[in-house]
């Protein structure tokens, strides 16, 4: 008796560049926004940078551009719908969006105000679901799939005191992940979320040098060091990249062990 012999093909590591593909990244001209922004470079992508503050967009293209990337700049106030439909949804090409833009206001729950209230949860969560529409839409129409990463937090997995309102957006976020990632699946485009700890950046750095809110942040995250934002870069990518082809709906914390125990 006689048969054929099967034999596995040969396994290949997944690719993890993005060449080719067109990354828009809100809130790309500061802190993690800018880590973000130079990783989907660093990997290839030509990279959309949006942010209200066009200096800050042009520092950061000129830094992607010194180290041999593609970057483009582009004004926009991702609070307001009108823009996000004009500026966003009239971009040519969306392959992955880093959905970053974001704020916060800390305040004990007894002494939250409308006013900072309005302002966390409309940046946090409402203009992210419009600027993911926008990408989806643009992504539905291209029809070749596509990827978005909302930036999320370890506060989107549990509570903080002062964290009311940032705690609420940001599981917020966690449910809008799941949904859009059901919903935008046949279509082939990926939702996923990243959770960071507290990273170290020129925004929390006033914090951080109040040693009661370092000793006690440090207190929580067992691997016991804030984050860099060199630790936000590779997830970026690897969510982006063909190489978590089969991730959606997940959310990768990022926060040392903090949300582990």
């Amino acid at each position: 008796m006689t048969g054929t012999i099967v034999t596995d093909a040969p396994l290949k590591t997944p690719d993890m560049r993005l060449d080719g593909k067109t990354a828009v990244v809100t809130g790309a001209g500061r802190g993690i926004g800018r880590a973000c922004a130079c990783a989907v470079a660093g990997a290839g992508a030509e990279t959309v940078l949006v942010s209200r503050t066009e200096s800050d967009l042009d520092a950061v293209a000129a830094e992607i551009w010194a180290a041999g990337g593609i970057a483009k700049t582009l004004v926009c106030d991702v609070s307001d719908l009108a823009q996000i439909t004009d500026k966003i949804g009239g971009l040519d090409r969306i392959d992955v969006l880093v959905n970053n833009a974001g704020t916060n206001a800390p305040q004990m729950l007894v002494d939250v105000t409308e006013e900072n209230y309005d302002k966390v949860m409309d940046l946090n969560v409402k203009s992210a679901v419009f600027v993911a529409q926008a990408a989806a839409k643009k992504m539905i129409d291209q029809g070749t799939g596509g990827s978005i990463i909302h930036m999320s937090s370890q506060m989107g997995h549990v509570g903080s005191p002062t964290r009311t309102i940032y705690c609420t957006s940001k599981h917020a976020i966690e449910g809008l992940n799941k949904a859009m990632a059901v919903e935008l699946a046949p279509h082939n485009i990926r939702v996923n979320a990243i959770g960071p700890t507290y990273i170290e950046t020129a925004m929390t750095a006033p914090n951080f040098a109040n040693p009661v809110f370092r000793a006690d942040a440090l207190s929580r995250i067992p691997m016991g060091r804030i984050g860099q934002l060199e630790e936000i870069m590779g997830a970026i990518v690897f969510l982006a990249s063909p190489a978590s082809g089969l991730i959606t709906g997940s959310s990768l914390t990022i926060d040392g062990g903090w949300t582990a125990q």
